[in-house]
């Protein structure tokens, strides 16, 4: 069940409108779950032609999944570090985190299923258990994930307080001025195409800071830290600015010397605090290796 509270600025709109905005789901998918009464406001039934109005309390059951198998597979992990609450894992780039459809199986979770068994926390739901967090499936990188509900709901907190710290390493196209700079723009569900996000007025906030690692001719590297964390929000904001990733075909058109598919992005490190003992963990994945061959290309130009 997932509880969605309607702000002063989205009054009067669609309710199916707005939580296509407000979800991963569209709006045809939001219509069909009106009239199964799977979302109420305010505790009530309500028609697609709605209009939510300030403080609404919308309460959103959500579809299961059909037809995702969640069966353990043994596929090798890089895991960086691992105690009876939390397993922390350098994903692989083309690594799905969780089963959906179209990527039933062969997934983060089936890797991490067969290493935990049964200790994982059950608040990501059915094919979500213990993710508290995601990477696209072409970043790779740092991710943690909860072994049991206690840690879940700690770290979900970390996150929702912006006390997480996450950085990433990003190529981009063109030469970057400034030697560091902040991009705050809020960041929405495209309107033109539902599987992309953009920068949008109403969008949700979105806080991206980034710092020059090295330039070269027509490329830079960057050391990027995100305060917010929107769906596609690294790959948006930097393409929004005019630098988009190297690789990148969804927000750019993905060509590079190097013929590589999927963005040059990296989660390069997470610290946080350990959501059971308190301590503070500083856990880093080392750059890919095709990344790291990329650069030395770089450096020979």
């Amino acid at each position: 069940m997932r509880i969605i509270y309607v702000e002063e600025e989205h009054i009067g709109k669609r309710i199916d409108a707005y939580l296509a905005d407000k979800t991963e789901y569209s709006r045809v998918a939001i219509q069909r779950m009106i009239e199964q009464y799977n979302i109420l406001v305010n505790g009530k039934k309500i028609k697609v032609s709605y209009k939510v109005q300030e403080n609404d309390e919308i309460s959103l059951q959500e579809e299961a999944p059909k037809e995702i198998s969640l069966d353990a597979q043994d596929i090798p992990l890089d895991i960086l570090y691992e105690d009876n609450d939390i397993i922390v894992v350098n994903k692989a780039k083309g690594m799905v985190v969780h089963p959906a459809n179209g990527n039933l199986d062969g997934t983060l979770v089936n890797a991490i299923m067969a290493v935990c068994k049964d200790s994982l926390s059950g608040i990501g739901g059915e094919v979500r258990p213990g993710i508290v967090h995601r990477l696209d499936k072409d970043t790779s990188g740092v991710i943690v994930i909860a072994k049991n509900d206690k840690a879940h709901i700690n770290l979900s907190e970390q996150i929702k307080n912006h006390t997480v710290e996450k950085t990433y390493i990003a190529l981009v196209r063109g030469a970057v001025k400034e030697n560091e700079a902040t991009v705050n723009m809020p960041i929405g569900r495209s309107t033109k195409d539902r599987k992309k996000m953009a920068v949008r007025k109403d969008g949700k906030n979105a806080v991206t800071h980034f710092r020059v690692i090295e330039r070269f001719k027509n490329y830079t590297l960057l050391e990027v830290k995100i305060e917010t964390g929107r769906t596609h929000q690294i790959r948006v904001h930097l393409t929004e600015i005019g630098y988009p990733l190297v690789g990148d075909t969804v927000y750019s058109n993905g060509k590079n010397e190097w013929n590589i598919e999927g963005q040059c992005l990296h989660a390069k490190s997470l610290r946080f605090k350990h959501p059971i003992t308190g301590k503070e963990m500083f856990i880093e994945a080392p750059l890919p290796k095709y990344f790291e061959d990329v650069i030395e290309q770089l450096e020979e130009m």
